[in-house]
């Protein structure tokens, strides 16, 4: 049995564009310990819109059906022409993850046709998608692909901060950008295990939005007195590792500075190096490209480094990745349900007014994107 599958992909011109198209695609037969799954539902996620749009403007975005399927292209300033440069000439696939209807298997695998399972592979803006069957997560009876779509990137990442908090011995922890889809996951996680959480915010919408999940640590950084509460939230969850979503600014720095001011008020240190506890704020994201900026007085006991969600799985090892996929599947309705404000298919995904709102990454808006559906 093959198949053909319609897929989003994105170029970048020898002439400086970015070109998102929808291609044909042979999928081939499924090898013994292969599936073939009807990619149902994808979820458009910030790590996707790095490639996805690459450094394009995407106020200059236009679209063209003229053969018969949209071409959506937009002009790359010349300043972030070095940054597309090693990807000229090379049409790349869509989409870290999705879930949909297993249709077709190989002989060790045929006990998943016909169910609904999750794939984090790459590739999944796109009708059909051929996978190992190891690398699948079915789905209990009952959960839709809506709903599996997202079971990888947040979830996991959510698993991920807390294995990590668990592996380098913290005990609580700190998390900018906190209201987003995986803020809120992240909360319910810390609430069902018995975890302190100092939730970090820019509005008083997003604060309503975690106080409406039971938050109880939340700081708006546009207070006034925000340094201040920062450093008693600190000092009252005892928390030394943070999570930073933004990675630009002073944000971090004053992470480090509010956990380091907390630490010598309860244990005033004997020696001019502070205090000798280890602070650590891994920057998982760049909402904010500027350079990130140090206070003059973390102490000597500190760190900031990058966090991806990949590397931490190979850090722990598949027995470790299992327990937390299992997990996911378990509460994929619950902890980890994703809301989506808008479903779209492919085709609107070139549309430049629908490519311009979900670039945005606004809190509160979630795209879901329907591959089998155009």
């Amino acid at each position: 049995m093959s198949f053909t599958s319609l897929e989003l992909r994105s170029l970048v011109t020898p002439d400086g564009e970015l070109r998102l198209t929808l291609e044909d695609v042979p999928v081939g037969d499924p090898g013994p310990d292969e599936v073939i799954l009807r990619v149902d539902a994808a979820p458009i996620n910030p790590s996707d819109l790095g490639t996805l749009l690459g450094p394009a403007d995407v106020t200059t975005f236009t679209a063209d059906a003229s053969s018969g399927r949209p071409v959506a292209t937009a002009k790359i300033p010349p300043q972030a022409a070095a940054f597309a440069a090693p990807r000229i000439g090379k049409s790349l696939a869509m989409g870290n993850e999705g879930a949909g209807e297993v249709i077709a298997a190989g002989e060790n695998a045929r006990h998943l046709i016909g169910k609904v399972v999750g794939a984090l592979g790459g590739s999944m803006f796109t009708r059909y998608r051929k996978v190992n069957a190891d690398d699948v997560l079915a789905f209990p009876e009952g959960v839709t692909a809506k709903q599996g779509a997202a079971a990888f990137v947040n979830p996991l990442t959510a698993l991920g901060m807390l294995s990590t908090m668990r592996l380098e011995g913290h005990s609580a922890l700190v998390h900018t950008a906190a209201a987003s889809n995986l803020g809120q996951m992240l909360n319910k996680l810390c609430l069902a295990d018995g975890v302190e959480l100092v939730n970090i915010v820019r509005s008083q919408d997003q604060a309503a939005i975690l106080q409406a999940i039971g938050a109880k640590h939340i700081l708006n950084s546009t207070d006034p007195d925000f340094h201040e509460q920062l450093i008693a939230a600190v000092s009252e969850t005892g928390a030394t590792l943070a999570f930073d979503a933004i990675g630009g600014g002073p944000l971090a720095g004053q992470i480090l500075g509010a956990m380091e001011a907390a630490l010598v008020a309860k244990t005033p240190p004997t020696t001019p190096y502070g205090s000798p506890v280890h602070k650590q704020v891994y920057v998982y994201g760049r909402l904010d490209r500027s350079p990130s900026v140090l206070p003059s007085s973390p102490g000597m006991a500190w760190g900031i480094g990058g966090w991806l969600l990949f590397y931490h799985l190979k850090r722990i090892g598949r027995a470790e990745e299992l327990k937390l996929r299992q997990r996911v599947a378990n509460e994929i309705t619950t902890t980890f349900a994703s809301p989506y404000t808008r479903e779209i298919t492919m085709t609107e995904a070139l549309d430049p007014a629908v490519i311009r709102a979900y670039q945005r990454k606004a809190t509160g808006e979630k795209f879901l994107l329907l591959p089998s559906q155009d």
